[in-house]
């Protein structure tokens, strides 16, 4: 961090909003990098950082009798309200945050300056922790029907588009250069993600330039191709993410969807999500709910459901939904886009992909998911996520969208997935730091250009390093399921308090179960490591050790290690049940079980030898899948 201090401004109140605890008063600082506010009023140093990348909005407000306000709104949803006594000390601070929250230049960003001590090998290596070939090779591509080609290399088919991408076999040169042409931008059809089971796949694309009635044969021989690599099929979707009408209106610019007269064996389906626009007001909306001081149950009920934004984020899982349930049970192929094919495409690839496949759901493959479908496919991460100063109508919250899909998978289905909470609001902090250079940028040619992978480092190795803390203590494994069914009527869907309120300590006094279990379990661990020293030593003073006093450290030492799983050959066995929510009588109630158990032993065990106990239980219960009666 730059120990540098650009300004200094001292009597600076901190208003909490949701208390009417005294303001906190300290002082303020500057550095090239940070907003550092340290409240003096408090007994213990207390320290507020803020990153200037993360500042979407500075405000002044009206003068108060306490002095200038300034109000700070974060996109990780974090506001603070500072007011300050000066008004030549309130201006200058407004002004430098201004300049310093919007960089002009790429090199400017935060990526470029930051220097956590690392070699240039241990950097190297970290750009290589995720290698996409891997993932083609686990869905066993290449094969007779898939190819992974270098065509676009000098990024003449598509400058989107990484160097190599995954096509059929059957499509020669000249049908991709062909379909290229046809197609918004050059993003042809190209493979997302091969289902193993049936050989169908994913595929994602932009829209066609189509208008009222053009054609293209190379275009529709590559969607032959497509189908035709799925031979268990007689026909594949294409499926239009856009609402009708403005995939319609697109056909008034040349533009527009696939003509099904045109293409042999397709059905073809618009499944309605709303473009960048609505969805950065709905979230605008959102906000300002989550701002009210002091609302009625009906006031935040009220704008909640104005907001749209639930209903946003069940149109994505629907559309996720039904393409796993296009490719696991109609055993189809499917062809995705929407307008550009770098939005609500990769949000929508990339649920699917998360909802069939349980190695996504791990960290390493959660890690690969987003390189694949978001990184290198070219989302726009430096326009949709404002890191430059640019067009605000570009900035969306399109990513933030996934990322609360993600959760509402892990409140349905607890024990999928290994990672937990913190580790989506890590990366969602992360994707709009620009501390690390996976995001920064528009595509992979761009990054290239920025020699990233030179210059600034990786995000995957620092949060690997933090695994510890951002695991799933409900984590049952890689074979505990397959597929996840998650149910998409609308009582599914929680307003997501830790991510819009995560600042906001004052307005929800809560105590978290996973994270307590979390702390248990690492304490647990540390515990075992002391007795296994012990028992070490003993034998030195008293002679040999009961055989019962070695067994439990030895178990449980085993359940808390969980592998991390990186090659293809690491996920081959027996063919885990599918999981699925509120669709059968029959189906199975994990997390009832577990939080039951946890919550009885819990209230009969209060020191910290029986909670121990209680967490070896738990221990048990994951790897039997059974509650244990007492």
């Amino acid at each position: 961090f730059h120990t540098l201090f650009m300004l200094q401004v001292e009597n600076v109140k901190l208003l909490d909003r949701y208390t009417n605890r005294k303001a906190a008063n300290g002082t303020l600082y500057l550095t090239a990098t940070h907003l550092i506010y340290v409240d003096a009023s408090a007994e213990v140093r207390k320290e507020t950082w803020i990153l200037h990348h993360h500042i979407a909005t500075v405000e002044k407000l009206p003068l108060t009798t306490a002095g200038y306000p300034l109000l700070i709104h974060c996109k990780n949803f974090h506001v603070a309200h500072f007011v300050i006594g000066q008004e030549r000390d309130c201006h200058e601070v407004y002004t430098s945050l201004l300049k310093l929250s919007q960089p002009v230049k790429p090199e400017e960003l935060y990526a470029f300056s930051y220097n956590p001590k690392m070699s240039k090998e241990n950097r190297e290596i970290g750009w290589k922790l995720i290698d996409l070939k891997v993932d083609y090779q686990r869905m066993g591509i290449p094969n007779n029907y898939w190819e992974i080609t270098d065509v676009n290399k000098d990024y003449e088919v598509c400058n989107t588009y990484p160097p190599e991408i995954v096509v059929p076999r059957a499509a020669n040169k000249a049908v991709v250069v062909g379909s290229s042409r046809f197609r918004s931008r050059g993003r042809i059809p190209v493979l997302s993600y091969l289902y193993k089971g049936n050989n169908a796949a994913i595929c994602r694309c932009s829209q066609p330039l189509s208008g009222f009635s053009a054609r293209c044969l190379e275009d529709e021989q590559m969607l032959q191709a497509i189908r035709e690599a799925n031979p268990g099929s007689p026909f594949m979707y294409v499926v239009d993410t856009r609402p009708k009408l403005n995939a319609m209106a697109n056909r008034a610019a040349g533009k527009g969807y696939e003509n099904e007269d045109n293409y042999d064996n397709i059905r073809f389906k618009f499944i309605g999500i709303e473009n960048i626009h609505v969805m950065r007001n709905s979230l605008q909306k959102l906000l300002e709910v989550c701002e009210m001081k002091s609302p009625s149950m009906s006031d935040f009920l009220t704008g909640l459901e104005n907001s749209g934004w639930l209903r946003h984020i069940k149109a994505v899982m629907d559309a996720g939904v039904f393409l796993a349930k296009a490719v696991k049970d109609e055993k189809a192929s499917v062809l995705v886009h929407c307008s550009d094919g770098w939005d609500r495409t990769a949000q929508v690839c990339s649920l699917a992909s998360l909802l069939l496949d349980p190695f996504y759901r791990t960290f390493k493959g959660f890690m690969v998911l987003i390189e694949k479908e978001w990184i290198a496919m070219g989302h726009k991460f430096s326009h949709r996520c404002g890191h430059l100063d640019g067009d605000p109508k570009e900035v969306s919250p399109v990513f933030t969208q996934f990322v609360e899909c993600v959760w509402q998978l892990m409140q349905q289905f607890p024990c999928t997935f290994e990672f937990n909470e913190r580790f989506l609001l890590e990366i969602h902090d992360h994707v709009y730091s620009c501390q690390f250079g996976n995001f920064l940028g528009t595509c992979h040619k761009e990054r290239e250009d920025l020699k990233i992978c030179e210059k600034t480092h990786s995000l995957w190795p620092f949060l690997l390093q933090k695994k510890q803390e951002l695991r799933n203590p409900l984590y049952r494994g890689f074979t505990a399921y397959k597929e996840l069914q998650p149910n998409t009527l609308p009582f599914s869907f929680q307003f997501w308090c830790g991510m819009y309120n995560r600042f906001d300590k004052g307005m929800h006094p809560k105590q978290c179960v996973l994270d307590h279990l979390l702390s248990c379990m690492s304490q647990k661990m540390k515990l075992e490591d002391n007795a296994s020293e012990l028992e070490n030593k003993l034998p030195f003073l008293d002679g040999p050790l009961p055989s019962e006093a070695c067994s439990l450290s030895k178990v449980g030492r085993a359940a808390s290690k969980t592998p991390m799983l990186n090659t293809p050959q690491d996920y081959e066995g027996e063919p885990p049940p599918v999981l699925s929510n509120g669709t059968s009588a029959g189906d199975i109630d994990v997390t009832s079980d577990v939080d039951q158990k946890y919550k009885e032993n819990l209230s009969r065990h209060r020191d910290l030898h029986d909670l121990n106990d209680a967490i070896d239980v738990l221990d048990s219960e994951a790897k039997d899948g059974k509650p244990q009666h007492h």
